[in-house]
């Protein structure tokens, strides 16, 4: 008996640590996914977790700058972010992010090949590109009575408090020195002091400097003209048939978003597996569909509708690509760029 009873108590015990132990081992991996704001069908992000029995932790940024300064911090270990072409650039050289493993992203063969090897990822070891675009001038035709196609009706007094800038350095500075026909990518301090100068003079006709608060202003009518990425533009109009968007004829910004590893991730085994999962054809379809952009994954364009492919707003013609420019990472000049915004905001 005595036995006996050293043998159930035994099993018991057993009984007892099993379900612990298998618990600990079962325990569910969390992804920190790091995007911009409005920047994907949140239904995407239930099917991914239900899929793969992997937790989804989402946060959003409203520019590359605030997402930057985040990753670096260091207190969040996120696993996947979206930052620009030139944002990716500064994290590679800062050592910032991790290399891909393709092996476990490949439904990467999908992504257009015209978005490979550009400057700010030339060897394809970094990123997978998730949205692009154009940035331009959305605008109201019932309140606009001028042509617009130059960067100058942004500097008009008939639309006095009628414009909407973007709070964001790059954008507005790059606008101003595309207006005095410079690039948006210029070192040249000269042309810098020129473009602040121009934003300075503007000032007093701006209505706001915001960020995605501007769909919501454009659509209700609040303003008249505002700069505007071509996603966004795309989902304006389709809200408010008044709209309309244009590049204007001295370029612009090309943008490429795309999918990255920082190397604060601790699953990046999983991470590839998210990528993965974006670059699914019906997956990329139905973000491309959700948030306007435009997809770089060649069969999700294939079947968005005749409509949406023809939209010129999402996928302009080759003249007006162009005279894009995509944004470069300009290093320790950025300081200058920090110092000029500072200055243009704080004029009076």
């Amino acid at each position: 008996m005595k036995k006996l009873s050293k043998l159930i108590a035994i099993f018991l015990i057993m009984l007892s640590v099993l379900p612990f132990t298998s618990c600990s081992k079962d325990k569910k991996v969390t992804l920190n996914v790091y995007n911009w704001g409005d920047y994907i069908d949140e239904s995407v992000i239930s099917e991914f977790e239900n899929k793969y029995g992997i937790k989804v932790n989402y946060e959003t940024f409203a520019t590359n700058e605030d997402m930057y300064v985040k990753i670096k911090a260091g207190g969040t270990a996120f696993d996947v972010a979206i930052p620009s072409d030139y944002m990716i650039s500064k994290m590679i050289k800062e050592g910032m992010l991790e290399k891909i493993d393709f092996s476990n992203v490949p439904n990467y063969k999908f992504i257009d090949e015209r978005f490979k090897g550009l400057d700010f990822d030339p060897n394809n070891e970094y990123s997978v590109p998730y949205m692009w675009g154009v940035v331009g001038i959305v605008y109201n035709k019932k309140m606009v009575s001028d042509p617009v196609d130059s960067w100058d009706i942004l500097w008009n007094e008939k639309y006095k408090k009628q414009i909407l800038m973007l709070d964001s350095q790059r954008e507005s500075i790059g606008v101003a020195l595309q207006k005095l026909g410079y690039s948006l990518n210029t070192t040249d301090k000269d042309k810098l002091e020129q473009a602040k100068e121009e934003l300075i003079k503007q000032k007093p006709l701006v209505l706001a400097y915001v960020g995605d608060e501007i769909k919501d202003k454009m659509i209700s009518g609040e303003a008249a003209l505002a700069i505007a990425w071509a996603g966004d533009a795309v989902f304006m109009k389709q809200q408010n048939p008044d709209l309309e968007f244009a590049v204007p004829k001295e370029g612009s910004n090309l943008f490429v978003d795309c999918m990255v590893i920082p190397k604060t991730s601790k699953h990046k085994k999983e991470a590839e597996m998210f990528i993965n999962f974006m670059c699914e054809t019906e997956i990329a379809k139905k973000n491309t569909e959700y948030i306007g952009y435009s997809t770089p994954h060649k069969e999700a364009y294939k079947l968005l509708d005749e409509e949406t492919r023809n939209d010129k707003t999402a996928y302009p013609d080759e003249d007006v690509l162009s005279r894009c420019e995509v944004y470069k990472d300009l290093s320790d000049m950025l300081k200058e760029y920090d110092r000029i915004w500072t200055e243009v905001k704080a004029a009076k």
